[in-house]
């Protein structure tokens, strides 16, 4: 009898000790990431993850593998919200995507009080780039690359002179965040943006790596570690700072 009891309880709290594990990759399937600090109380950094396509208004199709914006806008309030979490590295490797999408997640992360590192690997193109600048300082993979072009639309579009107004105006947008945070100028961004013959039947640019660097687009090149050390002289430069404030 001790015996079937015993059993019977082992059963019965079975299904309770796996709920954290159900949860935790609930969580990874529909966001793609786990939450750090949650994890691990020891961790002050936030690794904020924009991969693929950056979906917005429009759901693209299931085989695309698509960052949601309306995912990262709620986690990035949560991060400020968040006394735990010190510092926060965003790690790209986009195609681009949506422009308003895009920018508002770059807008965002370039208001966060709390310090902020972007790390490009892979591909940071089109509208990953305005994400990538936003951050207090940005690295680059030595093997990275980041499309520089103009905008674009698809689907059906009115021929007429308000909708190229619109886009121009929208074009801008992305010219002014982008000049505004980071060390290129405003001319020399409208060179890469409209420069021919570097993309096949296209406008635009291709940089490379080091190439980001010298143009004054991203800060460094470097990868996982330098990125960490970055932000972790950030997170002490930002308690020095709080702390005189205080006193």
């Amino acid at each position: 009898m001790d015996n079937r009891n015993e059993t019977n309880n082992t059963e019965e709290t079975q299904p309770k000790e796996d709920k954290p594990a159900s949860s935790l990759m609930e969580k990874i399937q529909q966001l793609g990431q786990t939450n750090v600090p949650q994890l691990s109380q020891d961790s002050k950094i936030h690794c904020l993850t924009i991969v693929g396509q950056i979906e917005g208004h429009l759901q693209l199709p299931p085989q695309n593998k698509t960052t949601k914006y309306e995912h990262l806008i709620p986690q990035i309030v949560a991060i400020e919200q968040n006394p735990k979490i010190e510092g926060v590295l965003v790690i790209l490797n986009t195609v681009g995507g949506d422009v308003e999408a895009g920018l508002a997640i770059s807008e965002m992360l370039a208001s966060l009080s709390k310090p902020t590192v972007s790390l490009v690997l892979g591909g940071g193109h089109s509208i990953g780039v305005p994400i990538a600048v936003s951050c207090d300082y940005s690295f680059i993979a030595e093997t990275a690359t980041m499309t520089i072009h103009p905008i674009r639309l698809t689907g059906l579009v009115i021929g007429v002179p308000q909708t190229f107004e619109y886009l121009d105006k929208m074009q801008e947008r992305v010219v002014k965040f982008v000049t505004k945070h980071s060390n290129i100028e405003e001319e020399g961004f409208k060179d890469l943006m409209f420069a021919k013959g570097n993309l096949t039947r296209d406008i635009g640019t291709n940089v490379i790596g080091s190439d980001a660097v010298t143009s004054g687009l991203i800060d460094s090149v470097g990868g996982v570690g330098e990125a960490m050390t970055k932000l972790n002289e950030l997170i002490e430069r930002n308690k020095t700072k709080n702390e005189g404030i205080v006193q």
